[in-house]
């Protein structure tokens, strides 16, 4: 059964009612078939083409008209007329497109002789002409989604490329893998939102000599290709300071002036938080933080016992005036003890319909359950999937801690004995 087609089933029915006939049809014409796609009063889906009254008329220019078929030498001996429906009246229009090609017919069908007007073969042609505007138009809308969906797929194509780029140049910005730090410990984690943007964000961790390692971190403006310039001539402007010194005061202003003078030079404002720290073991197996802060969020101290201390002090966001001074912060880490980084994507994401903040934070951190580095970096990422929308902006996290004292069942014992 030929599905219906509601504006071509209209357009049979209407010719049928102005012409006073029981059927109707819209058929499309091929080479060997006679397709219809709409009928009034019959139902059938195609026939053959020869003979066919429709053969016929699509080979018109204009509309034909047999007032009876008993009397016209050619349709007599068509199937319609002689068999079941016993047509005695046919009048058809081509359905020509625009550029003259003829793809069909409308025609009307009666069992009784009747005579037409011009009047009636135009309103024909008009139907006719309706038809080809609407086969005209599911074509162009066919077209259109083939031309949306390739489009989309380039779009998705293009997408998935620069979102590689993105990642390439974003693994550039960042150490490739965290190095090993005799009785340390040492976990970060980056997160860059959306991925087809570079973030600001950078961490870096590298050795100065001796027992002592630099860590760095900081947030720069913006985002893309600019924000990815700025993080590089800041991740590595600081490891060129810190060569010259491993004073975190002095190495945070080099850092400003370096880029004061590369806003001078692009005159594009240009900014950037960011914290340095010096991590120098002692022979004891603790740690002695020295640290200065410009702008960023405060680093914090998670103790053994639990306690938590923020080291808040901080001097001005780097490249927001010249000369800028910054205080150098110092903490002790104990056997158990971590120290940990993070950028503001933490603080100034939302919880529950309110920005998280460092209270919460803070808060949060004295129900932490372990200390090391690589618990703390876990719990901020599982804290990150509280957040409403999850992961919304980039996010940096970097964390120290040094291993606590496992005292063996030998040690104690020699303890014991010792004190006997």
């Amino acid at each position: 059964m030929r599905p219906p087609d509601g504006a071509f089933d209209r357009i049979a029915a209407l010719a049928a009612r102005i012409f006073g006939v029981p059927v109707a049809t819209v058929t499309i014409v091929d080479e060997d078939r006679i397709w219809f796609k709409a009928t009034y009063g019959v139902d059938v889906t195609e026939i053959g083409r020869d003979p066919g009254l429709c053969a016929s008329a699509i080979l018109a220019d204009e509309p034909v008209a047999i007032e009876d078929t008993a009397l016209d030498p050619v349709a007599r001996d068509n199937p319609l007329v002689r068999g079941d429906l016993a047509v005695r009246f046919y009048a058809a229009a081509p359905i020509t497109t625009s550029d003259g090609y003829h793809l069909g017919t409308v025609n009307v069908l009666g069992p009784e002789p009747r005579s037409t007007t011009p009047e009636e073969l135009q309103t024909l042609s008009d139907l006719a002409a309706i038809v080809v505007d609407e086969l005209e138009l599911r074509l162009s809308a066919l077209r259109e989604v083939r031309l949306e969906r390739r489009r989309r797929e380039e779009v998705q194509k293009s997408k998935a490329q620069v979102e590689e780029v993105a990642r390439t140049l974003q693994q550039t910005l960042l150490p490739p893998r965290m190095p090993q730090v005799p009785g340390m410990e040492l976990s970060a984690f980056y997160h860059a939102a959306p991925l087809q943007e570079v973030g600001g964000d950078f961490y870096d961790v590298f050795p100065l000599g001796g027992r002592r390692w630099a860590i760095s971190i900081g947030d720069v403006s913006g985002k893309g290709v600019q924000a990815a310039a700025l993080t590089s001539l800041a991740r590595y402007a600081l490891r060129g300071a810190a060569i010259q010194t491993s004073d975190p005061s002095l190495v945070m202003a080099a850092l400003n002036e370096t880029i004061v003078a590369d806003q001078a030079a692009q005159d594009v404002p240009r900014y950037c938080t960011a914290v340095f720290c010096v991590v120098e073991q002692t022979e004891s197996g603790s740690a002695q933080v020295r640290l200065a802060n410009g702008g960023h969020p405060p680093a914090v101290v998670c103790r053994a016992d639990g306690s938590i201390e923020r080291l808040t002090d901080s001097g001005p966001m780097l490249g927001w005036l010249p000369d800028s001074r910054y205080p150098t912060l110092e903490a002790l880490l104990g056997p158990g003890d971590g120290l940990l980084f993070y950028t503001d994507g933490i603080t100034d994401a939302r919880r529950y319909g309110q920005r998280f903040g460092e209270g919460r934070l803070a808060a949060a951190l004295a129900d932490r359950p372990h200390n090391n580095a690589k618990s703390l970096v876990r719990w901020v990422r599982n804290l990150m999937n509280e957040f409403d929308p999850p992961g919304y902006d980039d996010v940096a996290v970097i964390s120290i801690s040094v291993e606590p004292i496992h005292v063996t069942e030998r040690q104690l014992t020699g303890v014991w004995a010792a004190g006997d």
